[in-house]
């Protein structure tokens, strides 16, 4: 094989775990050479720069018994020389690490109410500042010069929060942002550019749902180009925003959302929706390297299940399952899946599996009871090093048996038991929905766009029929307009309480199946009652006209 899996495994051992816990070891992997060994007991966190020359470590913040300012606990080393390049005063752990650019000419971090520009790791000498009032996050683009950063600013005193859009170093002057958004209902957010740096997607959380509806606060998405456009996305369905990820291309982004049964949707640059996958156990989404393929899964409290998609085709190519999962993974080359259950997160069945994107499990490895595993990754590629390979849909063959997860069997109390299940569901299940624009239509119709379009023409046909009935009698009526009279009362009657009643009755019963074929033709999933009564919508019609021709 081409890959390779790096895990770290703790294992039970005192001298172990203290050897582990007082130095940090820097190993040559091609030759196991010892590269570096620093003597940083109390350090928690532990980031390499992009080309790996720098390493930066962090540890908790403390200050002496008198009150005295700490020493500096955020350290930047050369893995070179192993010399300390600078030292800083981070108190936080949110955002503790410099961010770089991918060919590391700039680093940059959050200082007060300033972002810190360094060049060529030269980080005794301040290059550039970004200053303004109450910077709390920052995000330097990807790729490479010219370098773009977007900035958040939380709103106070009733002012709203926004992002802006910088291009470096150009920070100077009313005009020097490429763009700006501002919004309210802000705690805090997540900013995430896409690949080509031209758009940022903003996730907006507050703490605390004022509405009531949702335990864990509120979000909205907002989109915000470097030409200076940005846009609310709307999302069709209430509830939290789980994930949302960009796709290689720069070209559109996938959205998971809304109360379980979650929504998934693929938005354009347009923030129009392109594809709706519909409703499913998922709260994450992750797009392969190459963009051609997605993967919708469930994790966490979910079951672990996966949707493997054809993102060209829109086309559903496996549903395997991962149970507790806690990571998941691409291999570089866009074929293989890396899924793994580590500590802390959970301390039991502990390993990993790697999967062919089809649902095969070609390799399987289960951590001994003595030990955890704690982390695994894939070894980095270079971008272009894999070529796109075109989609399969068969499974792969493996050697690894295949362990189908035993189906979970909803609970019934003692007393239904032994009577017979009924097809009720919790939830209606939405199916997947192709969103884009029909030629001719500048842009896709909504469930509510088309029910109002078809009761516009239910109304149209019905102004027809009038006509029609002022029209000589050879003129048949349209078709349309016969459908409309179907469901049109009578005001006629026989004189008999108790046909008019029934003649009521049927007709409140074929409207009744005429909004239930409106919702199946929305894609609406029907349940079994609901489909007979569809088909007894002939029977209906026919009782209605051999009561209607005895008035």
């Amino acid at each position: 094989m081409f890959w390779v899996v790096l895990a770290i495994i703790k294992r039970y051992s005192v001298a172990e775990v203290i050897s582990f816990e007082t130095r940090i070891n820097v190993t040559n992997v091609t030759n196991k050479g010892l590269l570096h060994s620093f003597d940083l007991p109390k350090v928690v966190c532990l980031e390499f720069s992009p080309k790996n020359t720098v390493l930066a470590t962090w540890q908790p913040y403390t200050t002496s018994k008198d009150g005295t300012a700490g020493i500096p606990n955020l350290q930047l080393y050369d893995i070179k020389t192993g010399t300390c390049l600078k030292s800083f005063i981070q108190k936080k752990m949110q955002n503790w690490c410099p961010s770089w650019s991918e060919d590391e000419t700039v680093c940059a971090r959050n200082v007060n109410n300033e972002v810190h520009f360094f060049e060529n790791n030269n980080l005794n000498t301040i290059a550039n500042k970004l200053h303004l009032q109450k910077i709390n996050d920052f995000v330097l683009s990807p790729g490479p010069q010219p370098y773009k950063v977007a900035v958040y600013v939380p709103g106070s005193k009733g002012a709203p929060s926004f992002v802006r859009l910088y291009q470096y170093p150009n920070f100077d002057g009313p005009h020097a942002a490429l763009a700006n958004k501002s919004f309210f209902k802000a705690d805090k957010v997540t900013m995430l550019w896409n690949k080509k740096a031209t758009a940022v997607l903003v996730i907006a959380s507050t703490d605390v749902d004022k509405t009531g509806a949702s335990y864990y606060g509120e979000q909205t998405l907002h989109y915000i180009a470097t030409n200076g456009e940005s846009a609310v996305v709307q999302l069709p369905k209430n509830g939290p925003i789980y994930d949302v990820v960009w796709n290689s291309s720069s070209t559109e982004f996938c959205a998971v959302y809304g109360f379980m049964p979650a929504k998934a949707t693929i938005f354009n640059l347009k923030c129009d929706p392109v594809f709706d996958f519909g409703t499913g156990p998922r709260n994450a989404a992750y797009y392969s390297p190459h963009g051609h393929i997605l993967v919708l899964a469930g994790f966490g409290n979910l079951r672990g299940q996966m949707e493997v998609w054809d993102v060209k085709n829109y086309k559903l190519i496996s549903k395997p399952v991962a149970s507790d999962s806690t990571y998941f993974a691409w291999c570089p080359d866009g074929e293989h899946i890396l899924t793994a259950t580590c500590a802390p997160r959970l301390r039991v069945n502990n390993g990993f599996k790697i999967w062919h994107y089809t649902g095969s499990v070609l390799h399987k490895y289960d951590v001994p009871s003595n030990a955890e595993l704690w982390q695994v990754s894939w070894q980095p590629f270079l971008d272009g090093i894999f070529p796109t390979k075109t989609i399969s849909y068969q499974a792969v063959p493996s050697d690894v048996p295949n362990e189908e997860p035993k189906a979970a069997t909803a609970y019934r109390p003692p007393a239904l038991r032994n009577k017979p299940n009924t097809n009720s569901k919790l939830h209606e299940e939405e199916p997947p929905q192709n969103m884009k624009p029909q030629p001719g239509n500048d842009k896709p119709l909504s469930k509510t766009a088309l029910k109002n379009q078809r009761k516009h023409e239910a109304k149209k046909a019905a102004k027809q029929e009038a006509r029609s009935d002022k029209s000589p009698p050879d003129l048949a009526p349209t078709p349309a307009a016969q459908s409309s009279a179907q469901n049109t009362i009578s005001q006629s009657t026989s004189g008999n309480p108790e046909v008019d009643k029934k003649i009521k009755n049927l007709k409140k019963k074929l409207k009744a199946i005429e909004q239930l074929k409106e919702q199946a033709t929305a894609g609406k999933q029907l349940e079994k009652n609901q489909l007979e009564k569809i088909q007894k919508e002939k029977a209906l019609l026919q009782e209605l006209e051999d009561l209607e021709l005895g008035i």
